[in-house]
């Protein structure tokens, strides 16, 4: 056992590193959702992995017949927690689960959702004006780009109340409104 403080990687990489359709994929994705680099795709597919395990443990219980009521909690945990974030609607079986795409994944984050609401004219944008404070989630600022936006949180993205950006007259606010027309 390690030393419980260390930090761990949170995401595998690729098994094999030069595969041409993988890294074209990954590419038009960092560049879509204006990504840093590979590791924060990486991550995403890290998490969507450990949710389709989970599925594929809950079709093992269902499949060998031990369909109980722990079986039936567990599911409805699992569902509640990815339909608190988005990733899978109202009406979600387990099969929902297991077609998730990492899409879903990068479209839940906050730089993804400040370009779709219109506070920012790009992704990378988006991105800096997260880093640099600029947005805040219910009054509380928030710098963290890949930060997971909750459904119920969705509605409260704005800009943090000292920002210059909060002023309407804010040359940058005016350039963003322009963009938004076109």
């Amino acid at each position: 056992m390690g030393y419980p403080g260390k930090n761990h990687k949170q995401y595998a990489t690729p098994k094999r590193r030069f595969e041409k359709t993988r890294l074209e994929d990954e590419k038009r994705l960092i560049i879509e959702y204006g990504l840093r680099n590979k590791r924060e795709l990486w991550k995403a597919q890290s998490v969507l992995r450990k949710y389709r395990e989970a599925a594929r443990e809950l079709v093992a219980l269902r499949s060998g017949g031990l369909v109980t009521e722990d079986y039936e909690r567990k599911k409805d945990q699992l569902i509640g927690h990815l339909q608190r974030y988005g990733l899978v609607g109202e009406n979600a079986d387990i099969g929902a689960i297991l077609a998730l795409k990492v899409e879903q994944q990068l479209d839940r984050r906050l730089q993804t959702l400040v370009l779709r609401k219109g506070l920012a004219r790009s992704p990378k944008q988006a991105r800096q004006f997260i880093t640099h404070g600029h947005i805040a989630i219910a009054g509380r600022r928030v710098t963290i780009p890949g930060y997971r936006v909750a459904r119920a949180e969705e509605m409260e993205i704005g800009y943090y109340g000292p920002s210059p950006l909060t002023n309407t007259v804010h040359p940058e606010r005016s350039r963003i409104a322009r963009a938004g027309m076109r």
